[in-house]
């Protein structure tokens, strides 16, 4: 993972250097840009542990807003995560667990690609999040079938969020 500055040092960082802080931390992505790079100037955090909590808040207000205009926000920072196995990738972090995903054969590819498509005819809008780490590829694939069946996709929403508050937390 690139380095972090200083947590200290967040708030005196331009804008764009304070985007880049939250693309080390969390997928690329404008909309998540938006939303809380003048966080990270306005407020200071004592660990990035605790700015990842504050990220965390900011997309469960967007979760629990009855606008539309919020939930197509929150879906577009949801959607930011790449697809499992998918071979470009843009985050160190995601690179480094697509790279664990990579390791089985064509036919395992294919699988998870069909998968991914059917997950994604379940939710519009969202990609399948898991907190990788250690886990196998059959293991996920099963946890996304499971999810799939389940077929409730606010609380797919949540566990993205849920995901990407324990994962990003857990590796920086």
């Amino acid at each position: 993972m690139p380095s972090l500055p200083p947590i200290s040092g967040l708030p005196s960082l331009d804008a764009e250097q304070r985007a880049e802080v939250l693309d080390t931390l969390f997928e690329p992505c404008q909309q998540l840009h938006t939303l809380s790079v003048s966080l990270l100037r306005e407020k200071t955090f004592s660990s990035y542990d605790e700015l990842i909590g504050a990220v965390g808040s900011q997309l469960k207000e967007l979760y629990e807003s009855d606008l539309e205009s919020d939930t197509r926000w929150l879906d577009s920072i949801l959607s930011a995560h790449p697809r499992l196995g998918e071979k470009k990738v843009d985050s160190e972090q995601s690179r480094k667990e697509q790279a664990q995903l990579n390791q089985g054969g064509p036919e395992e590819a294919q699988k998870l690609a069909e998968m991914n498509r059917k997950y994604e005819e379940t939710f519009p809008g969202l990609r399948y999040v898991v907190f990788v780490n250690g886990r196998s590829r059959p293991v996920i694939m099963e946890d996304m079938q499971r999810r799939i069946n389940r077929g409730d996709g606010k609380q797919e929403k949540q566990d993205a969020i849920q995901v990407r508050i324990i994962s990003y937390s857990t590796c920086s």
